[in-house]
C-alpha cells in the first residue's frame, strides 16, 4: 500500500492507510505495567512508536493513557488519543483511535491495528500485509504464525461501523470470524517477529 503523500483525508478514492497503536489496556498478568518495561534499552511502547513511524501510513494515530505518555518520545507525527477509560476494554480504544482519523471517508482506507507488546515487529515484516490489503481492498487482512491468525490486522473502512460498536475486550477478532469469506490470512517469512509478550517469561526469552 504506497502512500500518497498530501492525499490524506480527501476523500478522492486513493487509496489510505490509518494506522492506529492500541497502547491503552491493562498488563496485570505482569505485575507492574508491561509497556514500560525495558527490551533492548528501551520500553515496549516506545518499540511499536518507532515502529509507527516507519509505516507508509497517511495519518498515525497513539491510543495510550497519561502515565505511559512520560515515559516515551512521541513524534510531532503522531496524534496521541488519551483513553481515559480503560477498563472498558480494547473496544474503547478502537472507538477513539477511529473517531481521531480524518481520512476514512476515501474508498479504499484501511484501519491498521497495531498492538503494543510486539517489539520485534518491523515495517518490513508488515510490507506483504499493506501489499495484500492493496490488491484485495476489500477484505480484512492479518497475518498468520503457527497456523494461527495474528496481529497486526487491516479492516476496509466499510467495517468502521462493527468496529465502533464493538463493546467490552472484543477485539476486531469478532468481526473477522463473523466474515470469514472476506478475510485474507497471509503466510509471513518472519513469524517469530510477530511473537508479543505476555509475562515475565515472554520477555526473558526475547532478551
Amino acid at each position: 500500500m504506497k502512500k500518497r503523500e498530501g492525499q490524506a483525508g480527501q476523500g478522492d478514492g486513493s487509496s489510505v492507510l490509518l494506522a492506529i497503536l492500541l497502547a491503552a489496556g491493562f498488563s496485570s498478568r505482569m505485575g507492574s505495567d508491561k509497556l514500560l518495561l525495558s527490551y533492548k534499552g528501551l520500553p515496549l511502547l516506545q518499540h511499536s512508536i518507532d515502529l509507527l513511524c516507519k509505516l507508509p501510513a497517511d495519518e498515525r494515530i497513539l491510543v495510550t493513557n497519561e502515565t505511559r505518555l512520560v515515559n516515551v518520545i512521541v513524534p510531532e507525527n503522531v496524534k496521541v488519543v488519551i483513553n481515559a477509560e480503560p477498563e472498558k476494554g480494547q473496544s474503547e480504544s478502537i472507538r477513539l483511535g477511529i473517531e481521531a482519523t480524518q481520512a476514512a471517508s476515501a474508498i479504499s482506507s484501511h484501519f491498521l491495528f497495531l498492538q503494543a507488546d510486539q517489539p520485534n515487529l518491523t515495517a518490513d515484516d508488515i510490507t506483504p500485509l499493506l501489499d495484500a490489503a492493496e490488491a484485495n481492498p476489500a477484505k480484512i487482512i492479518f497475518p498468520i504464525t503457527n497456523n494461527q491468525p495474528n496481529s497486526p490486522t487491516l479492516f476496509p473502512v466499510k467495517y468502521r461501523y462493527d468496529l465502533l460498536n464493538l463493546s467490552g475486550d472484543n477485539g476486531g477478532r469478532i468481526i473477522r470470524e463473523k466474515s470469514k469469506e472476506h478475510s485474507l490470512g497471509i503466510e509471513v517469512d518472519k513469524p517469530a517477529n510477530f511473537s508479543d509478550i505476555d509475562c515475565m517469561e515472554d520477555l526473558n526469552g526475547f532478551v
